[in-house]
């Protein structure tokens, strides 16, 4: 078995130093080192601990993501249309629940057979973990090397491959409310188009800020109003914006960080709204341009409509929340926020439909990515 203490402390001395995954037990002595010892996030999904890993990596830490087996269906999304398209190469832990010949529960038998083959599907690099310890240190010195020239790589651990180690006592993170602006956004009489108030943000915010806009037309239009290196436009893994903002904001506490999110990519994973609560990074803010509709695959009707996402949010325990009720209060929140910091969610409803011959952004993904990290220095 291996002792956390000389194979954490490896994995250290090789750069990785930012984790964020979901619980496994098979995990459970390798995430309470990432929790004593490390920068550790506690995702919802598998797939928002991509996100925020590739977060991480963006705003230059060498990320860890660590999961449950079953947890990888979940990452599936994630792991083929966010860090293969971007080129992010994280490393991964990923339990073998169910492994062939091992009582194990039934919800794990399937992919306890299929696990090894999903990765070799995802064209991720992996291998078993050794529960020695120097063979484990030569896995991870190969590990980091495929890693280094651009690609993920994943372990699979198996049962008792880890000694254990406790968990040393945290205090759970209390935050500070500030505004509560709970108007209900306007739903009567004329509402602002989604790249009118993408300009709007612009004009407010200024060129200082990151921007990470969500996938289809919310990044289309973005890339419609200038294309600048200070922008990252999300392709796939909807839903993911605001885990991959979160975790940029806590790698690079020293930018302010935009993340441009749309209702049916929201009601998606609401499950990162508590993430966000909980770190609570004072360089983010978190919009929502709300048309209640999936506008960018032909405008069909999303159970937004039901949401009072400001309540939400707030419940969560956003710093300030925002109800913008028309462009000029969306544009007074924006600018607020940028004077004053806080984690801050504003909602602003806008109309379904976008710009005409609204076209797509012509650089590839991981050179949006590569220009924003040489952009962040």
């Amino acid at each position: 078995m291996l002792d956390l203490s000389t194979f954490g402390k490896k994995i250290k001395l090789l750069g990785f130093d930012f984790f964020a995954g979901v619980p496994c037990s098979f995990l459970n002595p390798l995430i309470n080192y990432a929790l004593n010892e490390c920068e550790f996030i506690m995702s919802p999904t598998e797939a928002d601990a991509v996100a925020t890993a590739s977060g991480a990596y963006i705003g230059g830490r060498k990320a860890v993501v660590l999961m449950q087996n079953s947890g990888l269906a979940n990452a599936v999304s994630a792991l083929t249309s966010l860090t293969f398209c971007f080129r992010i190469p994280l490393l991964g832990f990923v339990s073998l629940r169910g492994e062939v010949g091992l009582s194990d529960e039934p919800q794990h038998e399937l992919m306890g057979q299929i696990t090894t083959e999903l990765l070799d599907c995802m064209r991720i690099p992996w291998a078993f973990l050794s529960p020695d310890e120097v063979e484990a240190q030569k896995q991870l010195e190969n590990a980091n090397k495929i890693i280094d020239k651009g690609s993920a790589f994943f372990f699979i651990v198996k049962k008792n491959t880890f000694e254990k180690i406790p968990l040393q006592l945290r205090e759970m993170h209390a935050h500070q409310k500030g505004l509560r602006e709970f108007s209900i956004p306007n739903i009567a009489g004329e509402l602002p188009s989604r790249i009118n108030a993408l300009e709007a943000l612009k004009k407010a915010a200024g060129d200082e800020p990151i921007y990470i806009s969500t996938t289809g037309f919310s990044s289309r239009e973005l890339y419609e109003l200038g294309d600048t290196p200070n922008n990252l436009y999300m392709v796939g893994s909807m839903g993911c914006v605001s885990s991959l903002a979160l975790g940029l904001a806590l790698s690079r506490p020293d930018k302010k960080i935009i993340a441009i999110d749309g209702d049916g990519a929201l009601v998606m994973r609401m499950g990162n709204i508590a993430t966000n609560g909980y770190y609570a990074p004072k360089n983010l803010l978190h919009i929502l341009l709300d048309n209640n509709c999936h506008d960018s695959t032909g405008g069909q009707f999303c159970s937004s409509c039901n949401v009072k996402f400001d309540e939400l949010v707030a419940a969560a325990n956003y710093e300030n929340v925002v109800g913008a009720n028309t462009l000029e209060d969306f544009s007074k929140a924006v600018a607020r926020w940028k004077k004053d910091g806080g984690l801050t969610f504003i909602w602003l409803r806008t109309r379904k439909g976008a710009k005409d011959g609204l076209g797509r952004p012509s650089i590839k993904p991981y050179e949006v990515k590569e220009r924003l990290m040489k952009h962040l220095g």
